[in-house]
């Protein structure tokens, strides 16, 4: 793999996951980007004009409608990561706010990443149409009406064998029609 200034030199996403408790995966969340993604889609935003770091944050959300909005802890590291590689410039304003600009170096680093913006975008667009589909009346009371019926019976006690392959197969019957509509 080549080495490049935005840290994605990554090995190809795998299908199979780590084993992880219970515990650890009710309270980890996935992360939904790569640092040098993020990187990318800050380089993408300003190379259209010049911004803050909080309007950096707002581009992102927006793009994805409002279900990714990447944390302060996460936009401006990178962005004095970027800066310290030349690839941005920052302009110190009245009241102590910066505002980026991309140099030529960050615009050529750019240049020679449209495949990986292109997916990058494309996985904000997705989740732009997963809110859109998620917000519509029927999908939301159906998805409320499932999640309702599996908290109401798991928490009536112990789940006996038989019960459990009824739930189970259910649940997944539903998943196969689903997938395959």
């Amino acid at each position: 793999m080549k080495n490049n200034p935005l840290g994605n030199d990554r090995p190809p996403a795998t299908s199979g996951h780590k084993p992880n408790c219970v515990a650890a995966k009710k309270h980890r969340r996935e992360r939904m980007f790569e640092t040098g993604d993020i990187r990318l889609l800050m380089l993408h935003f300003l190379q259209q004009r010049s911004a803050h770091g909080y309007e950096l944050i707002k581009a992102i959300e927006d793009l994805s409608k409002g279900e990714y909005t990447p944390s302060a802890s996460i936009i401006y590291p990178n962005l004095t990561f970027l800066e310290e590689q030349g690839l941005i410039t920052a302009n110190q304003e009245e009241g102590g706010k910066k505002q980026y600009s991309i140099t030529h170096e960050g615009t050529q680093s750019l240049a020679g990443q449209g495949d990986l913006l292109g997916s990058v975008t494309e996985k904000l667009f997705s989740l732009a149409i997963l809110s859109n589909n998620r917000s519509i009346p029927e999908m939301q009371r159906a998805i409320n009406n499932m999640r309702m019926a599996l908290n109401l019976r798991l928490a009536k006690g112990p789940i006996e064998q038989e019960t459990l392959y009824k739930i189970t197969d259910a649940l997944d019957k539903a998943t196969k029609e689903i997938e395959r509509s």
